[in-house]
């Protein structure tokens, strides 16, 4: 029995023996629990300032709007650049723009459009931090842990919303919002050092893009023309439009339909990071990955957010909560591990882009949408609203994939080079 627990931690974390990802995992770790705390303390603010539907859904479309108008730009640059130099540069300036928060939180009635601006000047960031943070994993493990690596990247973003969330209802309701951002800004030390640690001779990097015309259409070709990237990037437009707005949606089913308040709302989000971790923890031992895997996590995903639609009160709140985040992250780890790594090395920074585009560009669409079906119709609707779409991502990958014919990978290139 112990040695097949060993074997079973051994095959989970089998790509934490390299040097590189390692000090990677453990930079962003940090970092991202500062992320975390920020984006929900940032949500606390303006739902205390305005306590609206709406002006929640306003600035989720401020904090990743650029990544829907940026996004495929962003993967070419990812494609021509030295991903580590790039995330230096990134990181650095998402640095400064969680201490710029923090000013204008510790100023005294600061006007909201400031912390609108400053979190659309993040989003512009993340539209190209994103698709070179994510590609740049794939370079720093050896081809046969390369899912393995994905996979516990994915479970480093969830174990950072476990401790990010329950960490900001403490400072927002103890010392303030300002300490919340100015806590984030130095997380991003960690991650910088990381970077600067690294061992460039053991990184694979990919061959870089040569400058030229229509690469961005050409990335757009290329996943058109892969069944096994083109389903999954459907099917994550659908779900991260109507079903992934947890940052809407969340808050105001917590506060207004199970009564609860901000300390209560980070606590749900922590439960439901913990079901998250352990979706991504059980991903990383799964050896390949199909579009079958997608279709069935986005089933289970709608059938979460039907269930949590109905709960009664937060006591029932808890623990279906730890059910959504287990299905929400079983889908996104399936939908990221097949297009990460089914992506030519040439296009991956493209495709991660559009990825990212669809998943989390899709949010300014839906939130502010919504935002008003929560104002109008009630919050669990707006859950509701998310289990329809997730069944119907499903199905529609269910019936795209029963058509779909593979291809020879170089004949792909070649077709979307040509």
């Amino acid at each position: 029995m112990n040695g097949t627990m060993a074997a079973v931690g051994r095959r989970t974390f089998l790509s934490l023996r390299v040097r590189n990802f390692r000090l990677f995992f453990i930079g962003q770790l940090i970092s991202q629990i500062g992320t975390f705390l920020t984006q929900v303390a940032l949500t606390l603010l303006v739902l205390h300032l305005t306590d609206s539907g709406i002006a929640v859904g306003l600035l989720v479309a401020c904090q990743f709007g650029p990544m829907l108008v940026l996004g495929p730009y962003a993967g070419v640059v990812a494609d021509r650049s030295d991903k580590r130099v790039l995330l230096l540069i990134t990181q650095t300036l998402q640095m400064c723009q969680s201490f710029a928060l923090a000013v204008l939180a510790f100023m005294h009635h600061a006007p909201l459009g400031a912390f609108y601006v400053t979190a659309l000047a993040g989003g512009m960031l993340l539209a190209f931090d994103n698709p070179a943070r994510r590609s740049f994993v794939t370079e720093m493990v050896p081809k046969e842990q390369m899912q393995n690596a994905v996979t516990l990247n994915t479970a480093l973003m969830t174990s950072s919303r476990i401790f990010g969330p329950a960490l900001a209802g403490v400072l927002v309701v103890t010392a303030g919002y300002g300490w919340a951002f100015a806590i984030d800004g130095v997380t991003y030390l960690a991650v910088l050092a990381g970077l600067w640690m690294m061992r460039t001779s053991e990184l694979h990097s990919a061959p870089r893009s040569a400058r030229g015309k229509g690469q961005v259409r050409e990335g757009m070709r290329y996943v058109r023309t892969v069944p096994d990237l083109f389903v999954p990037m459907v099917m994550v437009a659908i779900v991260g439009t109507l079903t992934f707005n947890f940052s809407v949606t969340l808050p105001l089913f917590v506060t207004r339909d199970l009564h609860g308040n901000n300390g209560t709302y980070t606590l749900v989000y922590s439960v439901l990071s913990v079901g998250a971790f352990g979706a991504a923890l059980f991903a990383a031992q799964r050896k390949t990955v199909t579009v079958r895997h997608i279709v069935h996590t986005a089933a289970g995903f709608g059938a979460s957010m039907l269930l949590f639609a109905a709960v009664p009160n937060l006591w029932f709140g808890f623990p279906v909560a730890l059910i959504v985040g287990f299905a929400s992250v079983a889908f996104m780890t399936t939908a990221t591990a097949i297009v990460q790594v089914r992506s030519d090395p040439t296009m991956r920074g493209r495709v991660m882009a559009l990825q990212a585009m669809v998943l989390i560009g899709s949010t300014p669409v839906g939130g502010p949408l919504l935002g008003w079906i929560c104002d109008t119709l009630g919050t669990r609707a707006g859950l509701l609203l998310g289990a329809a779409a997730a069944f119907a991502a499903a199905a529609w990958g269910h019936a795209a994939a029963q058509r779909a014919t593979p291809l020879d990978d170089a004949k792909l290139v070649a077709t979307a080079s040509a």
